[in-house]
């Protein structure tokens, strides 16, 4: 995993979506592949729209999701350019890696309460399966399992619009991660947006999540990723703020060069 890569999962891992206006201030602490870091992240959120960004050190990352056009655009501010994804396609090219009835999820209350910035939540266990194939069919099986404990607040500014949105995401089969991340490796996109839509399932925002993702794997690659080691991040929102937010925040500057890609 490259530095860009870390840092758009960073990123994501941070977000929080949208039916209404909505604003998301976080700070992920990472860790894992042999490199760490903390990144702060702003994740706004405008009905079935999302913009995300993410920084750490001297890289940043913008993206914008648009679910009802099936678009992700991915931004370059210094070329001022927007590499253009369509999704329909994307996602009927990942299930070749991917096979959604293979992937197992579960989001179970373990009966703890804590305040996370001065809000009640609840606590959830996860615990997300994700077979994959490397490199498409005929190639090498892998799976990918990702467990934690996330915080959740019911009930909270943005929680109903947060799963509005990935909900919507997920009904599409969206991942999150740069596409040609998601490429190199179909399990782990999945499962970090499986995550996102169990947390749309339980109707809440959440404000605190610590996960660690690990592969495994046979023969040759799988050694390898034994060696590797795994991906542990700790989420944290800082803020929420559901004031509106402008249109042209989710379109891409008209200054910019679009690139189509697939």
């Amino acid at each position: 995993m490259n530095r860009s890569t870390l840092i758009a999962l960073l990123a994501l891992a941070a977000g929080a979506p949208a039916q209404a206006d909505v604003t998301i201030k976080s700070t992920v602490n990472g860790q894992g592949l042999g490199m760490s870091g903390t990144t702060s992240s702003v994740t706004y959120i405008k009905g079935l729209k999302m913009r995300a960004e993410g920084s750490l050190g001297k890289k940043s990352t913008t993206t914008i999701y648009d679910v009802d056009a099936q678009k992700m655009y991915v931004l370059d501010d210094k070329k001022k350019q927007a590499e253009v994804w369509d999704m329909a396609v994307f996602t009927q090219k990942l299930s070749q890696s991917v096979a959604p009835d293979g992937v197992r999820a579960s989001m179970t209350p373990n009966g703890q309460t804590r305040s996370v910035g001065g809000v009640n939540a609840d606590g959830y266990d996860l615990n997300i399966v994700v077979p994959a194939t490397l490199g498409g069919p005929g190639g090498m099986q892998i799976t990918m399992n990702l467990t934690g404990t996330s915080w959740i607040a019911k009930g909270a500014p943005g929680s109903a619009d947060y799963a509005a949105f990935y909900k919507g995401a997920s009904e599409k089969g969206w991942i999150f991660s740069d596409p040609r991340a998601a490429e190199g490796s179909p399990g782990q996109a999945k499962a970090m947006a499986q995550m996102h839509a169990e947390f749309a399932k339980i109707g809440g925002l959440p404000y605190e999540t610590q996960m660690d993702i690990k592969a495994q794997g046979e023969g040759m690659m799988g050694a390898m990723m034994s060696r590797m080691g795994g991906l542990s991040m700790t989420t944290t929102t800082d803020s929420v703020d559901t004031s509106p937010l402008p249109d042209s925040l989710f379109q891409v500057p008209p200054d910019y060069q679009q690139k189509q890609r697939q």
